[in-house]
């Protein structure tokens, strides 16, 4: 049995629940606070990019993709001279610790972790700069932040592949949340984040309309058919890992992360699109 995009996509889907907490887990954002930086976002700028050290906004913007260059610029590079990026990196891994442990107390995650740890070994650095720069950051001593470390490599493995297949589709980044958030039922999220003016939103809006792929009730069947290609092609080229671990392996990975992750969602800290993540 082969591991398919489709069980690779579930795998994925399974160890992000955990993963995202350290975008909206209000212990995060509390340990962000106290660097006292007021830049929108900084936080999270400076925590996701410190794998980078301490580099400028073109880095982030190149490689986070759907972020409005205004608002990267105003929070990089001034997030380091508040902390390093060390600091950064253990302000959010501290404060997903603290909600993890409280949402599911001390879980015997032991063998999801090597299962997981060996999906992470099949992944290369090849044209992935995210998921390269966090390749060489130390694995957590704490077995469950091991796991939600396993989830953050597999994350940003998947992600770059994702900007790979949004450039190849040719959707710019606001055209890639626009659609984007019309397919996943994020629009609002997604409008309201990643800092882009009504006049740059509605002029993305206007391509795509003029391309075909947005109409009044919002994707058109081309916009439809346009998505589907670009989460086939991010599904495609996100295996690699889980090819590794072996379909059996992947199963039940997914089977011990699973009780997981419904706790984590019963719990209330994410939105409730990320339940259709995997």
């Amino acid at each position: 049995m082969t591991v398919t995009p489709a069980l690779a996509r579930r795998a994925w889907g399974s160890l992000e629940t955990l993963h995202v907490v350290g975008f909206f887990a209000p212990e995060v954002n509390e340990a962000y606070d106290r660097f006292g930086v007021p830049a929108t976002r900084a936080g999270y700028f400076a925590a996701r990019g410190s794998a980078f050290g301490p580099c400028g906004p073109e880095l982030v913007v190149a490689t986070f993709y759907v972020f409005a260059p205004s608002l990267v610029s105003a929070a990089v590079p001034a997030v380091w001279e508040a902390g390093t990026p060390e600091q950064w990196a253990a302000a959010r891994a501290d404060g997903v610790a603290t909600r993890l442990h409280d949402v599911l107390g001390e879980p015997d995650v032991a063998e999801a972790v090597e299962l997981a740890r060996e999906a992470c070994a099949g992944l290369s650095a090849a044209g992935r700069p995210v998921y390269g720069a966090w390749s060489a950051q130390p694995w957590p001593e704490d077995p469950l932040m091991q796991l939600w470390h396993a989830g953050l490599l597999l994350r940003e493995h998947r992600g770059d592949g994702h900007v790979t297949a949004l450039l190849s589709s040719g959707l710019d980044p606001v055209e890639a949340l626009v659609t984007g958030g019309l397919a996943s039922n994020s629009l609002e999220f997604v409008r309201t984040t990643r800092g882009w003016s009504d006049e740059e939103w509605t002029a993305g809006t206007e391509r795509l309309r003029a391309r075909g792929l947005v109409g009044d009730d919002g994707l058109t069947d081309a916009g439809k058919a346009l998505r589907d290609d670009v989460e086939t092609v991010t599904d495609f080229l996100a295996v690699d890992g889980w090819a590794h671990l072996g379909a059996e392996g992947t199963e039940r990975l997914v089977e011990l992360v699973t009780p997981l992750r419904e706790r984590v969602l019963d719990a209330g800290v994410l939105p409730d699109w990320i339940r259709s993540r995997g």
